[in-house]
């Protein structure tokens, strides 16, 4: 019923946001972000456009759109202030991109991004004990992801988020059409990691009562 990890065009993303939310819609969802990847080049340009079009998004719409923003490959000790910028600038939903195993993230990017003013700690990898226990203790999401890849560690996420108490978020992270799955299968994906279907309703919940938590600032 929701993903708050979704790719545009601002950044490597093959749609337009309108397109984005309009497949979205199509596939049933309530609630979509749209978190486009940024850094000191671009986080201007990309929480002015994002802001603006989620403004303009019809109120009426059965699909509210959040502007949000993925913090990516960051020296670490970047991600508190630019949080903080985006926090500013009415991005309503953060992510940072985590340790994923398959990509050359910078060591204590978890840890660091955990100590900023974040949401969702998108495909955190082989998340360590102290940063699941930090992500737990401040009420960050810790992601379970459908992206090819990304997701060979959900089952890690899982069991370490069980262990610390820790709040689990399922996400899609898409960046082209095929991306965009349906929510039953989305759901799939984590029974598939290892989740229980009672664990994932609790994730739908938690996931509700962040996006009523943001939704009010636009």
């Amino acid at each position: 019923m929701y993903n708050l990890h979704a790719h545009t065009f601002l950044s490597d993303g093959d749609l337009l946001p309108s397109e984005v939310a309009v497949r979205y819609q199509a596939k049933g969802y309530k609630a979509i972000a749209i978190t486009d990847h940024a850094d000191y080049s671009n986080i201007k340009s990309i929480t002015t456009a994002i802001v603006e079009f989620c403004r303009k998004w019809p109120k009426g719409s059965s699909i509210k759109v959040l502007p949000g923003i993925e913090l990516t490959h960051l020296p670490p000790e970047q991600f508190k202030p630019l949080a903080n910028y985006a926090r500013r600038n009415e991005i309503k939903i953060i992510i940072a991109h985590g340790e994923t195993a398959v990509e050359p993230v910078t060591k204590d990017t978890n840890k660091m991004a955990l100590k900023a003013d974040i949401d969702i700690l998108a495909h955190p990898g082989l998340i360590n004990d102290a940063d699941t226990k930090l992500a737990a203790e401040k009420g960050i999401f810790l992601e379970v992801t459908s992206r090819r890849g990304h997701c060979d560690t959900n089952n890690h996420v899982i069991k370490q988020a069980r262990k610390f108490g820790a709040r689990l978020i399922l996400n899609n992270d898409s960046h082209t059409p095929e991306d965009i799955i349906s929510p039953a299968q989305l759901n799939q994906i984590g029974l598939n990691a290892g989740l229980t279907q009672e664990e994932i309703d609790t994730i739908y919940r938690n996931t509700e009562d962040l996006i009523n938590k943001r939704k009010d600032i636009l």
